[in-house]
């Protein structure tokens, strides 16, 4: 068996259409897209269509979309943007208790600068629950940014309820939709955001490629002072080839994402169901039913998971973990503290994120190795030899 990818969440491979689409800006077509001569006015109106390709993804207009270093950047602007501009408004910001490291530190820069900042609280699936949202709105509240899904236990957030609540209370709403969009039906007008970041890391984009989506008509302080790049909202000189492999991967999950989901769905069923078969002392993470289509995620009781996740890549397969030694922190994933899943658990934490290209045939192999896996790491466990005494 070759090696078989299942983290996808963290980064994909660039696929080839989209290599080949990116190759002729290299060298052929590397005029500035600023300058007036047609090499450049030809890459301006180039830029122009892959952003119309980017917003057809998650029903935007072309307008509407700003191009940005990645999903963390369009994040930080997406948060900071909104707090510098709207700051004689107000200076409170609220946040779920589980977003990305992007958010959440955005966040905290600005309660170093006497913003209020509010965590809100999700329940044992990762969900925020929209009563809780209307009761921490406050007349001084200039921003609320709730993620779409969590690429660590994978529920998908009940975004248009939140949105509602934001919507009545006259509050700017954003979402981190980095796990979501090209990976299940994502519209800006359904969900009813006024901002949204995305990455090209999970649609098959070269890294270093995002998109913020803000609405029309809002004001938005940009991070990077330049020239006119963006409308005036990001400067710096575009970096065309990202832009290119972009916008044709957005145009090709556009076209395949039926088809992609079902494929996705079909494979995560089979491997929860193999686990259940195989593997006892097993907490799935994330809600059952309202999670990403190729998200796998569970703590397994009496092993670690960064020394399952070696294992596993002696066989062959990469996958991730949210226990302490993989993130390099000391602490308990904060996702998993959130959801109320205990410290000794949580360091048996493994995800699975499934794309497209995966097969079957993986999936079956890839149970029998984790049983195999995990077998031999609780025969090494002082915790699980205990267990079995008792």
């Amino acid at each position: 068996m070759d090696k078989i990818y299942l983290d996808h969440a963290s980064a994909t491979p660039v696929r080839k259409r989209v290599i080949k689409a990116m190759l002729p800006y290299f060298g052929e077509y590397f005029g500035n897209p600023s300058t007036v001569y047609d090499m450049g006015s030809s890459i301006k109106q180039v830029i122009e269509d892959q952003r119309a390709k980017v917003a057809e993804l998650i029903g935007a207009n072309a307008k509407e979309i700003i191009f940005t270093s990645s999903g963390a950047e369009a994040n930080n602007l997406a948060v900071k943007g909104v707090a510098f501009a709207g700051q004689k408004k107000g200076n409170h910001i609220i946040i779920s208790a589980i977003e990305h490291h992007s958010v959440l530190n955005s966040a905290r820069f600005f309660e170093r600068m006497d913003y209020e900042v509010t965590f809100l609280p999700v329940n044992e699936y990762g969900l925020v629950n929209p009563e809780a949202l209307r009761e921490a709105i406050r007349p001084e509240t200039i921003l609320v940014s709730i993620m779409h899904a969590n690429n660590e236990i994978g529920t998908v957030e009940p975004i248009s309820e939140i949105s509602a609540v934001c919507r009545e209370k006259g509050v700017l709403f954003h979402t981190d939709a980095v796990a979501t969009a090209g990976n299940i039906p994502v519209d800006v007008n359904e969900l009813n955001v006024d901002l949204l970041s995305l990455s090209g890391v999970s649609l098959g984009a070269p890294k270093g490629i995002g998109a913020l989506y803000f609405r029309e008509k809002l004001r938005l302080m940009p991070l990077i002072h330049g020239g006119i790049q963006e409308s005036g909202r990001r400067g710096g000189t575009e970096n065309v080839p990202a832009i290119v492999g972009l916008g044709k991967a957005a145009e090709l999950a556009s076209e395949e994402l039926t088809d992609k989901v079902g494929h996705v769905r079909e494979l995560r069923d089979c491997l929860f169901s193999g686990i259940n078969d195989r593997i006892d002392q097993i907490r799935y993470t994330g809600h059952p039913h309202n999670r990403l289509p190729g998200h796998a995620s569970f703590c397994i009781g009496a092993i670690e998971g960064e020394s399952l996740i070696y294992m596993l890549n002696q066989y062959g397969i990469y996958a991730n973990t949210g226990s302490a030694c993989a993130s390099k922190a000391l602490k308990t994933s904060p996702v998993l503290v959130a959801i109320g899943i205990p410290p000794d658990l949580a360091q048996g934490s493994i995800v699975f994120t499934i794309n497209s290209t995966n097969t079957m045939k993986e999936v079956e192999y890839v149970l029998n190795k984790l049983f195999l896996a995990v077998a031999r790491l609780r025969e090494l466990s002082p915790v699980w030899r205990k267990s079995k005494a008792a």
